[in-house]
């Protein structure tokens, strides 16, 4: 081989080996050309607890998780609203209905209404009152907890205007959202029917039907600050409702003794003849919820009432109510 040859076969593969190079600077060549870097992808957000119910859409249950602890009532007073409008059967101790406005002058026949007013009273808490919805969605946020007093059907539909018929609604939700009481009464288990939020808020609950006006005994199930110093069991008289749906990821608080219970129920539901609950609570969609299926009877809510378990009975909503506010802890794991 002469050096001619040796020359250019020595600049040649210097030219072959620079192209090279440069075709790797430059992404041109496969065997050359690096792995794409890879991106990292975000990583799904981890649920804030496991209590998130999705037929409701919301995060509800025992679990302290689902409330919304915003600090949104630490300047409120310690003043609830009770709320008794109905727009169906009215329960005779709701007496004659009131007029319009927060705290109308009650009739004799507000029994039920009184009877909250004073018991609410002598616990060291204000209570005003009302039967009108525009009340309930322009103010509720001024309270620590609203009670609804054997509200019923579309309580919080205003049939009265053209627009934002569903105001009271709205209110209600957002209410609870920024970590509102809520207690329900009777036959507030009887309202909304067609407002599945509603349901949810009552535990997955909702009224079917009852037998007659009778005489049980009430049983205490678990310990919880408003079960404090309430009779393990006394005698009651009510309606014992029949429910449909069942509640579901509550505490049950009280049930009644179906044995005590003549008749069970009435056609056609049959009854809860193993567990009849009466008294439960939850957390709901970021505030607070007691319920009860209690307080058919007048006499439930007279003072030194001579009516079987009212004075335990009483103890019991006040304390309940109490617990919403946040004045005790609340529905306690």
């Amino acid at each position: 081989m002469t050096t001619k040859t040796l020359k250019w076969g020595w600049t040649s593969i210097a030219a072959l080996a620079l192209a090279s190079l440069t075709l790797a600077a430059c992404g041109g060549s496969d065997d050359a050309a690096e792995d794409p870097p890879v991106v990292a992808q975000p990583e799904e957000p981890a649920p804030e607890n496991d209590h998130f119910d999705a037929y409701y859409n919301v995060c509800r249950g025992t679990s302290p998780t689902c409330y919304h602890d915003w600090g949104a009532f630490a300047s409120t007073p310690d003043r609830v609203l009770i709320y008794s409008r109905t727009a169906g059967p009215r329960h005779a101790n709701l007496g004659t209905p009131m007029g319009s406005g927060l705290n109308p002058a009650m009739n004799p026949d507000n029994l039920m209404q009184a009877g909250l007013v004073r018991m609410l009273t002598e616990a060291g808490i204000t209570a005003d009152w009302t039967e009108d919805v525009t009340i309930l969605s322009g103010r509720i946020n001024n309270y620590k907890a609203v009670i609804f007093a054997s509200s019923n059907r579309d309580t919080l539909w205003n049939g009265a205007v053209n627009t934002s018929n569903d105001a009271a609604r709205t209110a209600l939700r957002n209410y609870l959202r920024r970590g509102g009481g809520f207690v329900g009464l009777h036959n507030a288990f009887g309202a909304e029917y067609n407002w599945p939020y509603y349901e949810g808020l009552l535990g997955n609950a909702n009224f079917y039907n009852h037998g007659p006006n009778r005489a049980g005994d009430v049983e205490i199930l678990a310990q919880d600050p408003s079960t404090e110093g309430v009779p393990q069991r006394f005698s009651f008289q009510d309606e014992w409702y029949n429910l449909e749906p069942f509640p579901t990821k509550v505490k049950f608080l009280a049930k009644v003794d179906t044995a005590t219970l003549t008749p069970l129920t009435a056609a056609p539901h049959p009854g809860h003849k193993d567990f009849h609950p009466v008294a439960w609570c939850q957390y709901y969609d970021g505030g607070r919820a007691w319920l009860s299926t209690l307080g058919h009877n007048a006499h439930s809510f007279e003072a030194n009432s001579t009516g079987p378990g009212a004075d335990a009975f009483q103890k019991l909503v006040v304390q309940g109510v109490k617990s919403v506010m946040g004045l005790t802890p609340f529905c306690t794991e």
